[in-house]
């Protein structure tokens, strides 16, 4: 078994050694107890191969969208036995992203109206700054 210190876990799963003790904190990540070679628990602490896999799943899941809660309740369930409800996460946040990419349509549409509107005309206001500032353009 390949073990390492919280630094070398954190250098294994691409983050900083405090996002490994924020996870820790919020109970997405186990913290081990203590480690020495007399046995004593006065050492420090050592992580595994499924630390890092674990780790790397809440970084993936992260990515995906998903809330800390969330990958929360992804961990804790099991492959082979809660398929149905890993479904009805990805779903809420598919529609959530959804939600996200309409809203993100529409300002760039309405920022692609702005910027038309201000390279139309060079005198009066900037119908960009007007528009940030609440005016009616």
């Amino acid at each position: 078994m390949n073990v390492r210190t919280i630094a070398g876990l954190a250098r294994d799963s691409g983050v900083g050694v405090e996002t490994v003790r924020f996870y820790q904190r919020r109970g997405l990540l186990s913290t081990p107890d203590k480690w020495s070679r007399d046995g004593a628990g006065a050492g420090v602490r050592r992580y595994g191969e499924e630390d890092v896999r674990q780790l790397r799943f809440i970084r993936s899941a992260q990515t995906a969208g998903f809330t800390l809660e969330q990958i929360k309740e992804l961990l804790s369930l099991d492959a082979g036995e809660d398929r149905s409800r890993a479904r009805a996460l990805a779903a809420e946040r598919l529609e959530a992203l959804d939600r996200t990419i309409s809203d993100l349509e529409g300002a760039r549409a309405a920022l692609r109206r702005l910027a038309s509107a201000c390279a139309a005309n060079d005198s009066g206001p900037c119908p960009i700054i007007s528009a940030f500032q609440g005016e009616r353009v």
